[in-house]
């Protein structure tokens, strides 16, 4: 079969497959598989590095709540999405970079979009990093909007994104995003 190339977006209802076929068998063999459920089987280590690869799930099947001061663990933080409904102001410090990275399986370049949902809540969240966790120049300047902002406030207008953006297996570059 030819190959295709196309100059805009690929959409499929049903996910796609990256397949190989063996040349003397015939046999079909799936490498890949994108849809709801993501999952790689192979990776081949000459075409793809790890500091290229990222996935992202924005659909959340787990979520964490976190509904006062507290440290988050790195299973909480995998999730991508940790919710709050605390009536008190919280802090949620994220866990140390060696903790989050030996969670995630991060390496140099390694991303991970986190969603802090406060809704819900009737006071503000803030963010705060821990021990191999830096804030992004913005944050650390105290920019009041932006990259910089580490609250999230309550009621309808109470979610942020943030990056978790990994330099190595065991530190982090925290900053808001949306």
């Amino acid at each position: 079969m030819a190959n295709s190339t196309f100059s805009g977006p690929v959409r499929s209802q049903n996910g796609f497959q990256s397949i190989t076929i063996n040349p003397n068998t015939g046999a079909v063999t799936v490498d890949a598989t994108f849809g709801t459920a993501t999952s790689v089987t192979t990776l081949a280590a000459t075409t793809v590095t790890a500091t290229n690869l990222v996935f992202t799930d924005q659909n959340h099947p787990t979520t964490a709540a976190i509904n006062a001061t507290a440290t988050a663990t790195a299973a909480e933080v995998a999730t991508g999405y940790i919710t709050s409904t605390s009536a008190a102001a919280t802090t949620i410090t994220l866990p140390t970079g060696t903790l989050l990275g030996a969670a995630l399986g991060a390496t140099a370049g390694t991303t991970l979009d986190l969603f802090v949902d406060n809704t819900a809540g009737a006071n503000t969240v803030t963010i705060a990093v821990a021990a191999n966790g830096i804030l992004s120049a913005a944050a650390a300047a105290g920019s009041g909007a932006g990259a910089g902002l580490l609250t999230v406030p309550s009621g309808v207008t109470g979610i942020g994104c943030f990056r978790i953006m990994f330099s190595s297996a065991t530190a982090y570059v925290f900053s808001r995003i949306a």
